[in-house]
């Protein structure tokens, strides 16, 4: 298995890199560390873009192995890395691992090693990566708590109302519900509500569209 996630063809080191977490797993931590992510930091700046996203896909499903420790250490600057990574499809495959990092890490250490890098792509100009981001809002909300969230992320997430792709506009229609079930009715009054209002007077017709769309999705929650 080692000699194959350094095969010279990418599509053997893109099939190997999918199975790290599985071959760690039954390995056990301390070969895992050893002898498995050394050969996965490697390929994380592999040529191929295809094997970064790959690996991308599986790196933090390393974490819950190799311990705390270790993902700070080690797999922490590669998912840093990853989440800058050029090509689109590494970045969406990174953010779709973001859960299992941050169970591992906590929301401390997450605040301060991810949360630069998950507003930067909150803005960034693939849409879907965008979308991918929002999708995780809810989870990072919780982990967080109120206050810094409100701090750092609460403007964005209302911004991403006026987005210039509907299918954004839609997702973080759905976000502020989820968020409003994270932090209560109280907090969605002084935090979301009056902010999703204001855009009732914008002179983009679709943005009044969307605070139409966000009364009907809020209007249950609270």
């Amino acid at each position: 298995y080692e000699a194959l996630l350094t095969d010279g063809e990418a599509e053997v080191r893109i099939a190997a890199a999918g199975g790290a977490s599985d071959v760690a797993r039954l390995v056990g931590p301390d070969a895992a560390s050893a002898k498995i992510v050394p050969k996965v930091k490697d390929l994380a700046q592999d040529a191929s873009q295809h094997v970064r996203a790959a690996v991308a896909s599986v790196i933090m499903g390393l974490s819950p192995i190799v311990g705390r420790d270790a993902t700070i250490e080690t797999l922490l600057p590669l998912f840093l890395q990853l989440l800058n990574d050029d090509f689109p499809e590494v970045r969406l495959n990174i953010i779709s691992t973001l859960h299992a990092a941050s169970t591992v890490i906590g929301a401390e250490q997450l605040s301060h090693s991810l949360l630069p890098a998950i507003t930067e792509l909150a803005q960034d100009r693939q849409w879907r990566v965008r979308m991918a981001i929002i999708e995780y809002m809810p989870l990072l909300a919780a982990q967080l708590g109120a206050a810094y969230f409100d701090e750092k992320l609460s403007a964005m997430c209302i911004g991403w109302l006026q987005d210039c792709v509907y299918a954004i506009r839609e997702a973080a229609i759905q976000n502020l519900k989820k968020l409003i079930d994270v932090f209560g009715i109280e907090w969605a009054n002084q935090a979301v509500i009056p902010q999703v209002l204001e855009n009732a007077k914008h002179t983009n017709y679709l943005y009044r569209m969307t605070v139409l769309y966000s009364i009907v999705a809020m209007a249950p929650v609270v």
